[in-house]
């Protein structure tokens, strides 16, 4: 069997054993699997990364048609790498799941590998309708999720969650509609670079960028995130923070590089929105009241910081693109490692509510260790991850030493202070002050449920020392990502047909 045969048992594996999950009796059996299988599949992406770094991009159609006839799977170290990082995140999410147990719900651990499965297949895949359809196979495991776990309040956040999604969903399958309807095609790279002016191509895939910029939280449509994931349980918080905005981030590079060119006259839109999406996320967590609405916040910032890249990279495509997926692959690890600790606070204390805790950096000093570790990556202080990312930003925003380069490291500073606020407004009001009352001296946060977010943090501070290696890696993905000759040559094969002639829908390039 070649390695590209093997793309579809990502998919297939989580799905398959899903079923296997739900139907056994044994909780410890459930209990590995969940754990277990995003846990190979990690390992099985290391292996897929390491491939396509030394033969390049590989592809498999399902049932061997054509090019640009069947469902295609693609990966190149772009998606090998987001996908190494998802399923990172996913098994100390699950871990954490069961450390709390969650898992005492059969239902819990077969809905989480259901997630994996559209995942997996939303990286994977290099056709827009069926990117859909993993989107789809994300959601609605993810409402169960969301209605099955958390507070009193989970059940409003999920009629929102839901409202939300479906209309971004409605509005994804209108525009890969018109983008068929108008070309014939929707195989990414047979769209190579069909959007790149201003014909009806270009007004199609700006419905899709629409609707998987709501399912990424961005301003003006990132109201919902704030309302919805902190209503869930922490290791449901932790697993989407990783998951579902980044698949979003994951598709928008790939479709502004495949599909746009990487135009250069949309960057001051792109600025626009960008700027005013992190003073946003940066300073509205100022106002929350319980520790994870604090981090919704924090993960609310963090997606413009990815996305302003955009309009950095027609002039240095590599060196903005590089920054935009080191900053990506640091967030996924450090938000995550604040949602767990958080919610081992809350299993032990009952409550995550600024006003009911206090105290707790003398009595769990672990606990306050980890979250002050979290809270220096955010801001980007050594020696965590959050250091190389922010440079990066910096750095590639520097390269044009321009107008948009004042705007947007000014608002980097400024977001980030707002973050610092946040941040140390949560510590003074859980961390300082006296000891809570009514509180038993022994009870403190056992190391079980404080261990998956010391191991995220952990893997923050390896990201700092092996910054060597890191970057050497997310610049190959990114290499990869913009060598869309190979990408199509990969996807489409030699014996493609249907393919559309796209000179006339390219009006006024």
């Amino acid at each position: 069997m070649t390695i590209d045969a093997t793309l579809p048992l990502f998919v297939a594996t989580p799905l398959i054993l899903a079923a296997v999950v739900v139907l056994s009796p044994a909780k410890w059996i459930r209990d590995a699997l969940h754990i277990a299988v995003p846990a190979i599949l990690a390992i099985a992406s290391v292996a897929l990364f390491a491939h396509v770094q030394d033969h390049g991009t590989v592809a498999h159609v399902i049932g061997l048609y054509p090019g640009n006839v069947g469902i295609t799977f693609a990966a190149d170290q772009f998606s090998a790498i987001m996908l190494f990082t998802t399923m990172l995140v996913a098994t100390i999410a699950n871990w954490f799941a069961t450390a709390t147990g969650e898992t005492r719900s059969r239902y819990y651990p077969s809905l989480t590998l259901i997630l994996i499965t559209g995942v997996n297949g939303a990286l994977l895949t290099a056709d827009l309708f069926n990117f859909f359809v993993m989107i789809e196979v994300m959601l609605l495991p993810s409402y169960g999720l969301m209605a099955m776990t958390g507070g009193r309040d989970r059940l409003r956040a999920s009629r929102m969650f839901i409202l939300v999604n479906l209309a971004a969903s409605t509005l994804l399958v209108v525009g890969v509609g018109i983008v068929y309807g108008v070309t014939g095609v929707v195989n990414i790279a047979a769209l190579k670079s069909a959007a790149a002016g201003n014909g009806p191509v270009t007004v199609a895939m700006g419905a899709i960028i629409i609707a998987i910029v709501v399912k990424a939280g961005v301003f003006p449509v990132h109201t919902w995130l704030p309302r919805t994931y902190p209503n869930t349980s922490a290791a449901v918080m932790g697993l989407f923070s990783g998951l579902h905005t980044k698949v979003a981030v994951y598709m928008l590079m790939r479709i502004y590089v495949v599909i746009f060119d990487v135009e250069k006259r949309f960057e001051w839109l792109i600025i626009v929105v960008m700027v005013i999406s992190m003073i946003i996320g940066a300073f509205a967590g100022l106002a929350e009241n319980s520790i994870r609405k604090v981090l919704a916040y924090q993960m609310v910032v963090g997606m413009p910081f990815i996305l302003v890249m955009f309009a950095f990279a027609p002039e240095h495509p590599r060196v903005a693109l590089s920054a935009a997926l080191m900053y990506t692959l640091h967030h996924m690890i450090t938000v995550g490692a604040l949602i767990l600790n958080s919610g081992a606070i809350e299993e032990t204390y009952g409550t995550g509510q600024l006003s009911k805790l206090s105290g707790l950096g003398s009595r769990d000093k672990w606990t306050a260790a980890i979250f002050a570790a979290g809270s220096f990556s955010v801001l980007g202080f050594p020696p965590f991850s959050g250091l190389w990312g922010k440079v990066m930003l910096v750095v590639a925003a520097a390269q044009s030493g321009d107008v948009k380069a004042i705007v947007v490291i000014t608002t980097i500073i400024i977001a980030s202070f707002g973050a610092l606020l946040s941040m140390l407004r949560v510590w003074r009001k859980v961390f300082w002050g006296r000891p809570m009352q009514r509180v038993p001296d022994n009870l403190t946060v056992r190391w079980r449920l404080l261990a998956p977010s010391a191991t995220l943090m952990a893997i923050s501070v390896l990201m700092f020392v092996a910054a060597g290696p890191l970057v050497d890696a997310v610049n190959g993905a990114t290499d990869s990502l913009l060598d869309v000759d190979s990408y199509t040559s990969a996807v489409l094969g030699d014996d493609a047909v249907g393919l559309p002639d796209l000179t006339g829908l390219q009006e006024g390039r």
